[in-house]
């Protein structure tokens, strides 16, 4: 059995993070123009907390453990409230991409803009407590898993939710 690192102890600067972080950006969402059906405000807002919970459960557990989140290295209710940080980015996230009419070419750019926006709030959150690398692992390494999971919630998101332009009509020829 591993021993557990203990990184700080009792109720500060990562958990008022965690509290900030989804607070705010609810609000944010909650002031917007609602733009979604259900499901769509459903899916956008659950996306963000399976990517969390996936990711999270495959590198910063063992074999990989490349990373601890909260106060110490095992669970702890924490953890479990820190997942509802990743729900309203999701939400934003198509938003965004929805409400500015990104298609094509500038997917690109965007996807890459919101990269350097969670890089930005991953940072932040390894000051204040919430992430503690271990392993050598760096801010850095955690580029490509952006990439990779912002191109992956705009395709399944365009999959499940096509636009009316984008589905192809089938039209019958007369013979």
């Amino acid at each position: 059995m591993e021993e557990v690192i203990v990184y700080d102890q009792g109720f500060n600067g990562n958990e008022w993070y965690v509290i900030a972080i989804i607070v705010t950006a609810f609000l944010f969402i909650w002031v917007l123009p609602n733009i979604f059906t259900f499901t769509q405000t459903l899916y956008t807002l659950l996306i963000g907390i399976v990517f969390g919970l996936m990711f999270d459960h495959t590198i910063a557990i063992p074999p990989f453990d490349f990373y601890d989140i909260g106060d110490n290295s095992s669970y702890e209710i924490w953890d479990f409230v820190s997942y509802g940080m990743y729900a309203p980015f999701g939400y934003l996230y198509i938003y965004f991409y929805k409400r500015l009419g990104v298609h094509g070419f500038y997917t690109i750019p965007y996807i890459l803009a919101w990269t350097v926006l969670s890089i930005g709030i991953e940072w932040l959150g390894v000051l204040v407590g919430v992430f503690h690398y271990k392993h050598g692992y760096r801010l850095y390494f955690s580029i490509p898993i952006y990439l990779f999971l912002q191109s992956v919630h705009l395709f399944i998101y365009s999959v499940l939710f096509p636009e009316p332009h984008a589905i192809k009509k089938t039209v019958k020829k007369p013979i």
